[in-house]
């Protein structure tokens, strides 16, 4: 299990504690990065696809494997990366125990041993005498049939007795989810294709492009919800959540915006007065809710 670190926001001083997450090599064995808890995480701002990925070498075969670099999204709406100790070298596998050569043995049995000598035959067996069957007395020929007691009969029910009443059906319990299974982003059209995955986890049905077109990022609509994906390298705006809100109203529906660079101040205090609920896509493919809003529709799902 990787190590757990504490990690504190540079922006808001606000602290977490952080663990590397683990992948799976080529060969079987997870591999995971060693996160350094003495340097400070560094706030990043821009980012560049060259920058986003990190050789992690297998302790088991020596494979090295990229995986994106370990990532916060603080609930301030900074995304941090997290600093990075050296790799643990890689382990040869050990050879196994050699086994012992055999050691003769001192009275060694003969190659053909003597055959051994014939047993006699056995004596014939005599049969069993006949055991003489007693005599069995005549059957009378019409045997007595005894008398049956009367049946009492049953007493009168009650002409006003209430019928049995019958016990109240039990409520359905509620349907349990799954675990999430992500996908890593690579390009803008993975991060659409993680939180089209994300809803449908969530309980969303018949997740399809969005009709109308949002200023930034891709749209997306599903039974009771809009929501925006926003690959921009920069901050989501207040305006940007507006622009979402108000594109569900008109269509009488829930909203959630997904962002893969975070949220400014004043984007989070819009969406806070809404009612807009945000997450934040690492590059793992998992939404991270960043607000209350958000966090709510994460635990109860699709309505």
């Amino acid at each position: 299990m990787p190590e757990s670190v504490p990690v504190r926001c540079p922006v808001c001083r606000r602290a977490h504690v952080c663990s590397a997450p683990s992948y799976p090599c080529a060969c079987g064995a997870p591999t995971a990065v060693r996160l350094d808890g003495a340097a400070g995480p560094a706030v990043l701002a821009h980012r560049a696809w060259d920058e986003e990925w990190v050789t992690v070498r297998c302790a088991a075969c020596g494979r090295g494997n990229q995986w994106p670099h370990p990532e916060l999204g603080c609930p301030c709406g900074t995304v941090l990366r997290l600093a990075l100790s050296d790799p643990p070298p890689a382990a040869l596998p050990s050879p196994g125990p050699t086994a012992p050569a055999p050691t003769p043995s001192p009275d060694p049995e003969p190659a053909h041993p003597p055959a051994p000598a014939p047993a006699p035959p056995p004596a014939p067996a005599q049969p069993p005498a006949p055991t003489p069957t007693p005599a069995l007395p005549p059957a009378p020929a019409h045997p007595p049939t005894p008398a049956l007691p009367p049946t009492p009969a049953a007493p009168p029910a009650p002409a006003s007795a209430p019928p049995p009443a019958s016990p109240p059906a039990a409520a359905p319990a509620p349907a349990r989810r799954g675990p999430f299974r992500p996908v890593t982003i690579r390009t803008a059209r993975d991060a659409v294709t993680a939180t089209a995955l994300y809803l449908r986890w969530l309980g969303y049905r018949g997740i399809r492009r969005a009709d109308q077109r949002p200023p930034s990022g891709v749209g997306l609509a599903a039974h009771g919800l809009v929501a925006q994906v926003d690959p921009a390298l920069r901050p989501a705006a207040p305006r940007d959540v507006e622009c979402l809100w108000l594109t569900a109203m008109t269509e009488s529906a829930g909203c959630a915006y997904f962002s893969l660079a975070g949220y400014d101040e004043d984007a989070r205090a819009c969406a806070d007065t809404l009612g807009v609920p945000l997450f934040v896509l690492g590059l793992t493919g998992i939404p991270t809710p960043v607000n209350g809003p958000g966090r709510a529709l994460a635990e109860a799902g699709a309505a």
